[in-house]
């Protein structure tokens, strides 16, 4: 392809991803195909010759397509936003084009990796200081971590990952974590000679969107010389409006903080922010020099040298497309993008309260709703079952205090009003044939 018909095809294409995001509602949210349907659909080898650029187009339609959850669709409401807007779409265009590799963040699970790493260096060199005779092994064996029971399972893999032992902290019932439970089986586990190290407290938890006391546990984990890190993955965005700032009340104890604008920023995946309060903390624990690596810059602190701060060496220009976003929608604009989302929520929330059959499983402070049939959990799980099914909508459980709870995310930025009214709608349809089922 030269540059000729790179500009062609390149009209082309926009107009062919403008068409599909404005058309995406007729699509079915969710595939109906078997696993392996590919398998018929393709050649098994590459062609020698190469094919034309309109039988390739063809079978993205043909091949592809049939097996796409549409995440953008106005009817996906499962687990969180995935963010997608066309300013960010062309900084993408642009950012392929100029192709360099960046050095920052990845994903909200590789912060918590990091900050975890980061804060177990630091423990293992604050004991040695202690006592230099300990060896590092046995430090490490001594080493815990802790998070919700309600965090997201990345961060157990975090652990894992760096070879230390996590606990889970119970939570209270809203499924928050507060100070005194978090104190408790710390005074337990050093009693019994572990060192605590590391605490990571989630704003907006994915089961439920719950939110840890962090004015509480911050200064706890100061007093013990514990790390605490701070996932607000997709809560995080909605901290631009002063309405939510108070949930952040407590940030300025925590050692690290992440978000991913990519969630619900309008900025499409991958796309991570993290702040660290001491970097370093975190140069210290992945600072490798090789010459190759060295320029001038390093020596007079004006540059920042962020691939020090991560596990992968390079990554995609990312920044560019918050720069595009947050220039074409302006803070009034974002701002406008996050309210709308909760209203919807908030809406969806007295729709299901009005309803004597469904009762609301947990406070619906932002985009997400919790909520479940009234009954058992298998009453539930058939529900769940039948909406899968059909395919008109897509939601994904949780787990909350034993009971399978449905989650509904306003996940789409083209959602409008008609379409929770549709979900719901769509929703107690199956619940009434569901019931009637189960009296005959």
């Amino acid at each position: 392809m030269d540059a000729a018909e790179f500009r062609r095809r390149g009209k082309e294409m926009v107009d062919h991803v403008a068409d599909y995001l404005e058309k995406i509602e007729e699509r079915p949210v969710y595939p109906d195909v078997e696993p392996g349907y590919l398998r018929s659909l393709i050649p098994t080898e590459a062609p020698v010759e190469p094919d034309s650029y309109e039988d390739i187009m063809k079978d993205v339609e043909r091949v592809i397509m049939p097996g796409i959850t549409h995440w953008h669709s106005p009817n996906f409401f499962a687990y969180f936003p995935a963010a997608s807007s066309y300013p960010a779409m062309l900084a993408d265009m642009l950012c392929s084009a100029i192709g360099c590799i960046g050095f920052s963040w990845g994903t909200a699970s590789e912060a918590t990796l990091v900050s975890l790493l980061a804060a177990r260096c630091k423990a293992i060199r604050r004991v040695q200081l202690l006592d230099p005779k300990k060896s590092e092994a046995e430090i490490l064996s001594k080493l815990v971590a802790y998070t919700s029971e309600q965090a997201h399972s990345s961060v157990e893999r975090a652990a894992l990952i760096g070879a230390v032992m996590m606990k889970k902290v119970p939570t209270d019932s809203l499924y928050a974590v507060r100070g005194e439970m978090l104190k408790k089986i710390l005074e337990e586990d050093k009693a019994a000679g572990l060192i605590p190290f590391y605490f990571c407290a989630t704003l907006g938890t994915t089961p439920s969107c719950a939110f840890d006391h962090i004015a509480d546990l911050g200064p706890l984990c100061n007093q013990e010389n514990m790390w605490m890190h701070i996932d607000a993955a997709y809560a995080g965005s909605a901290f631009i409006c002063p309405e939510f700032r108070p949930l952040l009340n407590g940030v300025e104890y925590a050692d690290s903080f992440n978000f991913n604008p990519h969630k619900w920023m309008l900025i499409n995946f991958d796309c991570s922010a993290m702040w660290v309060k001491k970097r370093t903390d975190i140069i210290g624990a992945f600072k490798m020099e090789p010459l190759y690596l060295k320029h001038e810059n390093q020596e007079s602190g004006l540059v920042t040298d962020y691939r020090h701060w991560q596990i992968p060496l390079g990554r995609r220009f990312r920044s560019l497309k918050m720069w595009f976003v947050f220039r074409m929608y302006g803070l009034q604009g974002l701002q406008a993008h996050i309210r709308k989302q909760v209203g919807l929520a908030k809406e969806f929330e007295s729709l299901v309260r009005a309803d004597k059959r469904f009762e609301i499983c947990a406070p619906v402070v932002m985009g997400l709703v919790c909520f479940r049939l009234k009954g058992t959990n298998e009453l539930n799980q058939s529900l769940l079952k039948k909406i899968t099914k059909s395919r008109e909508i897509h939601l994904v459980p949780c787990q909350l205090s034993g009971s399978f709870v449905l989650r509904l995310a306003i996940c789409s930025r083209s959602t409008e009003f008609r379409h929770i009214q549709q979900a719901w709608q769509h929703i107690t349809q199956l619940a009434f044939e569901l019931l009637q089922e189960h009296h005959h």
